[in-house]
């Protein structure tokens, strides 16, 4: 029988169907929940009055990313991987599926693992959403655009993605992730959300997390060179953790079914983030150039029309104090 992990105590799933009948709290299943955007989504559930069911198999999340939520009784943990079959007693109103390596340097290391967590994941919690008759919300990226020939990228662009690449483990699991929830949604009347995420920064990210905005920020904070791929030109649009949420909260709460970008579309060449960070950091840092990986997209820009039309969302974090937060961060870790 396995035991989860609730406030301070261990219960054991029959405790934990009997305690939550008795409440009229939503219940909500955040999967990845240890992870950068995992925790500050079940922060935001437990700030709102849910029932937040976590769930991370470990293998990139961090217990100490929600070790501060063990306190709420209307919160427990579940160590568990969504590959295999996945039992939650009791009834559940959402699903939040956000469990996936996400940095490159992540999927790259576990190729195999991200193909399952966007496949065998997907169609176990998608069985589980059909089961208990909840809402369910599903992860995606802009990844799924690829090395993108337009710009920005709006929700109806199918994209430029090389299946057979090494960042194609990645893309294409978040792809099938996609046909899979439209497919439950149209063949089993199935409640479903698709939310594409673009870049996102803020704290909780991992020092070794492989990305260029923490990467960067660690280099400049010990005065070490700042590698760049490529020439630098390439660019990103940059989002902070707080209006990441946001978006995702609002996403859940409509009815809308297809594909919707939250992301920032203030756009910036990586070479100029290097050179923010530096002087954010007041670092004397240097600048060096390394070979570009293959696939690396030379730009990413959402085009955030359709949030901001049905979520009534916009970004309120600009760059600069959404660094200056970052960095605040990193320097006390």
């Amino acid at each position: 029988m396995k035991y989860y992990l609730s406030s301070s105590k261990i219960l054991n799933p029959f405790q934990i169907h009997d305690q939550v009948q008795s409440s009229v709290r939503k219940r909500i299943l955040i999967t990845g929940a240890a992870g950068f955007l995992g925790s500050h989504l079940c922060d935001r559930f437990i700030e709102e009055g849910y029932h937040v069911i976590a769930m991370d198999n470990l293998i990139t999340g961090s217990l100490h990313n929600i070790e501060h939520l063990l306190k709420f009784e209307n919160f427990e943990f579940h160590h568990h991987d969504v590959t295999t079959f996945v039992h939650v007693p009791g009834e559940l109103d959402y699903i939040l599926h956000f469990a996936s390596p996400a940095s490159p340097i992540d999927y790259l290391r576990m190729p195999i693992q991200t193909l399952k967590v966007g496949s065998l994941g997907t169609h176990n919690l998608l069985g589980l959403a059909k089961d208990k008759k909840a809402r369910i919300l599903v992860a995606s990226t802009s990844e799924v655009y690829g090395d993108p020939l337009v710009s920005p990228q709006s929700e109806d662009y199918w994209g430029n993605v090389n299946p057979v690449g090494p960042r194609g483990v990645y893309d294409e699991a978040k792809r099938f992730q996609e046909a899979m929830t439209m497919a439950y949604h149209h063949a089993h009347e199935l409640d479903t959300r698709i939310v594409r995420i673009f870049n996102t920064y803020g704290h909780r990210m991992r020092r070794e997390d492989g990305r260029a905005l923490p990467t960067f920020v660690e280099q400049a904070l010990r005065g070490e060179d700042i590698t760049i791929y490529g020439d630098g030109m390439q660019t990103r649009s940059f989002c902070y953790i707080s209006d990441q949420v946001e978006g995702i909260f609002r996403l859940l709460h409509v009815d809308y079914h297809l594909p919707v970008n939250i992301g920032n579309p203030d756009e910036i060449t990586i070479l100029e983030l290097a050179k923010d960070i530096i002087r954010l950091t007041n670092s004397t840092s240097k600048i060096v150039f390394r070979e570009l990986p293959m696939d690396d997209p030379k730009q990413r820009r959402p085009d955030i029309t359709l949030a901001q039309t049905l979520l009534s969302w916009t970004p309120k974090v600009n760059r600069e104090e959404g660094l200056l937060k970052t960095i605040e961060y990193f320097k006390n870790l």
